[in-house]
């Protein structure tokens, strides 16, 4: 079985041609797996909880005062002041700045710091740099990887400098404590760190994304504003925090969504009573649950391989409620739903945090039908996975650092 999950593995995990010794790294793993394999026959049952995009019915509840859980769109950074800076914000293969993909809000009540706690993911949209960061996720032993998928997590005790010690209400009325620093006005998610040199009011987080706003829309904006005493007039968060083109913004984001939870129990319960969704769910799995065409042929020839059988668990899982982008449960037992079994993580894969040095736990993962509602193409060459497992900190440490670094795994 050895020699065949390697060759499966050979497969889900494209090698680069510069980097030959990925296989060597997987294989030391193998025995690891088929371990881990049979203590997941075993595994206890968790409450887990799933989450759906829609559209809000308000946009402002996606503010960050409200807290939301979202995708696609602007972050709605938590601390608003103390943003990643430098090559923390950048992917690790191309150096293009990282875009925003999801956020979820995930407070921890029995810790004082943890009364807001957020977590954040960001990728590059690149499918190139994706398969590269595959890669380099087996090697945090050896140094440092490059990562073109990154998560941050923030978090704030219910007494802070930023929000109310009572929860703002949806009415138009309550604002943050504070503003935030100026942001980019053409990507809406990093620190505004240089400025227009005409007008003096667009904010900018890079040379390049100053060039690409002059080109779309600022060019023609520009004498207008240095002639005028007022800022830039769209105001995505609509709280004095945020600068931003809307032409602009709509080619640096993703669609923006609101992200509901709900309890998987419900659809197991909805399922028994017959009820059917409006979306074309058939459609969902097809485009975005899907193995190429050499995993196919090598699935075929090895029937009772795990792949097939993960593949098989996999789908009767996600069939119940395929419209699902998340799947959630910081549980210290529960693990991530793989759709094979190759090329997932052993146990000593997964980094101990960075900060604190405490083991890291599986906390999420992102499914890939969150593609089909970005309007990602289904080209060979666009961007791609079958699921993101995301891993943090066991103990939710504090640091002077406000946003920091965890752990994702990456399954393509």
């Amino acid at each position: 079985m050895d020699s065949n999950l390697a060759s499966l593995r050979s497969l889900t995990i494209t090698p680069l041609e510069e980097i030959e010794q990925d296989e060597d790294v997987q294989m030391e793993n193998s025995d690891e797996f088929d371990e881990e394999e049979e203590e997941e026959e075993e595994e206890e049952e968790v409450e887990l909880k799933l989450g759906f995009v829609e559209k809000p019915t308000n946009p402002r509840s996606l503010l960050r005062h409200f807290f939301p859980c979202k995708a696609g769109g602007f972050p709605a950074w938590l601390d608003p002041v103390n943003l990643p800076l430098g090559k923390s914000r950048i992917c690790g293969f191309c150096g293009e700045l990282l875009q925003f993909v999801l956020q979820v809000y995930a407070p921890i009540d029995y810790k004082e710091s943890t009364f807001h706690r957020t977590l954040y993911v960001f990728m590059c949209p690149s499918m190139k740099c994706l398969r590269s960061d595959q890669h380099e996720q087996w090697r945090y032993k050896q140094g440092t990887p490059s990562r073109s998928v990154k998560v941050f997590r923030c978090q704030l005790p219910r007494l802070n400098p930023y929000y109310s010690y009572i929860p703002a209400k949806l009415d138009g009325t309550d604002r943050p404590l504070s503003t935030g620093v100026p942001l980019c006005c053409w990507c809406g998610t990093w620190k505004g760190e240089k400025n227009c040199s005409s007008c003096k009011k667009a904010r900018y987080c890079s040379e390049k994304h100053q060039a690409m706003h002059w080109n779309s829309v600022h060019k023609s904006e520009c004498h207008k504003l240095t002639a005028s005493d007022s800022p830039i007039a769209n105001n995505a968060n609509g709280i004095g925090d945020l600068t931003v083109s809307k032409n602009g913004s709509s080619k640096a984001t993703w669609k923006e969504y609101k992200i509901v939870i709900k309890e998987e129990w419900e659809f197991e319960s909805e399922e028994s009573e017959g009820n059917s969704s409006s979306v074309d769910n058939s459609a969902i799995v097809t485009k975005y649950s899907k193995t190429d065409e050499a995993m196919h042929s090598v699935m075929d020839q090895f029937e009772a391989d795990a792949n097939n059988n993960s593949w098989a668990l996999f789908q009767e899982r996600i069939s119940r409620d395929p419209e699902q982008v998340l799947r959630y449960c910081r549980d210290p037992m529960a693990k991530p739903l793989w759709p094979v079994s190759s090329g997932r993580p052993s146990k000593a894969d997964i980094p101990p945090c960075a900060y604190c040095k405490c083991p890291l736990h599986y906390e999420f993962q992102i499914m890939s039908q969150l593609l089909y509602y970005f309007g990602v193409k289904n080209d060979p060459d666009s961007l791609d996975w079958q699921t993101i497992a995301v891993y943090t900190c066991s103990e939710s440490c504090e640091s002077s650092v406000s946003y920091k670094e965890e752990f994702a795994w990456v399954q393509l």
